[in-house]
């Protein structure tokens, strides 16, 4: 494999730990790879106010593409640069033809923060608890672009709701899937991992060929299908393992770290 120009990586079950953080191995290689002149980018579906913490990896320019590509965050600032979201009256719409689905709920990523309705439940489908401000209130008060519409049920297994929520939204969104369980992350058309990277990169004069990306779901497959090679870590979802390049150890192992050390090595750089 030619070396990487640029390494482009998911967080959730695949950078970090199962305790939700950077390993001081990871952490040690991450900083190697600007010392070797490789530059690095996060492109997560995690909302801005849920990366402040990873300043220490966002390399000099200190961005983190957010929400699958929705958000172009600036982490030392704490400012959105850039938002691509689905238009307010468009959230109305599939928020009232998704109302069919029993049990469902809602909430949106918006630039200025996280907004809920009553009954969407409170913290991830992992049970954590959530980051940041966030705004409890019906949604038709939305009145900014949403870089992600989530919605949740507890009343229909994960695929079987996935499936429906595809179905009813058609061609007018995109749904990505970025954990197990009932949620559905819908984003505007054409907004996706890929896109947001193939966009930092093209900045760069990067091209794809000469990226790395490392990714566990499907909402990582966009990535992993466009960058020159296209990483898995083994605990990843199958439809991902069946697309990827090649695969790398667990991120609870320090799968990335590991796979990033062998460049290293093999580039004469000293992790």
């Amino acid at each position: 494999m030619p070396r990487p120009r640029l390494i482009a990586t998911d967080l959730d079950g695949t950078l970090l730990g199962r305790d939700g953080l950077v390993s001081v191995r990871t952490s040690q290689v991450w900083r190697s790879l600007a010392e070797a002149d490789i530059r690095t980018v996060i492109v997560t579906a995690r909302p801005p106010r849920w990366v402040d913490h990873l300043a220490p990896y966002t390399g000099d320019h200190g961005m983190v593409i957010c929400g699958n590509g929705a958000f172009l965050y600036d982490v030392a600032q704490r400012r959105v640069v850039e938002t691509h979201g689905l238009e307010p009256a468009l959230v109305q719409e599939l928020i009232a033809d998704l109302r069919t689905i029993p049990g469902v709920s809602f909430s949106a990523e918006l630039a200025d923060g996280f907004h809920r309705e009553d009954a969407y439940p409170a913290g991830t489908p992992d049970g954590i608890p959530e980051i940041g401000q966030e705004r409890i209130a019906p949604l038709d008060g939305i009145d900014a672009p949403a870089g992600k519409l989530l919605a949740r049920t507890a009343e229909v297994p994960g695929e079987e709701f996935l499936g429906r929520v595809r179905e009813i939204i058609g061609a007018r969104a995109l749904l990505s899937q970025s954990c197990m369980g009932s949620l559905a992350e819908i984003g505007p058309v054409g907004v996706t991992k890929a896109r947001a990277l193939e966009a930092w990169c093209a900045q760069l004069g990067i091209s794809a060929s000469e990226v790395w990306a490392f990714g566990d779901m499907p909402n990582d497959i966009p990535m992993l299908t466009w960058a020159g090679t296209g990483w898995a870590v083994a605990n990843a979802h199958e439809d991902v393992l069946a697309v990827a390049d090649r695969v790398c150890g667990r991120h609870d192992e320090d799968g990335v770290a590991i796979a990033l050390e062998n460049l290293l090595a093999a580039a004469g750089a000293r992790p």
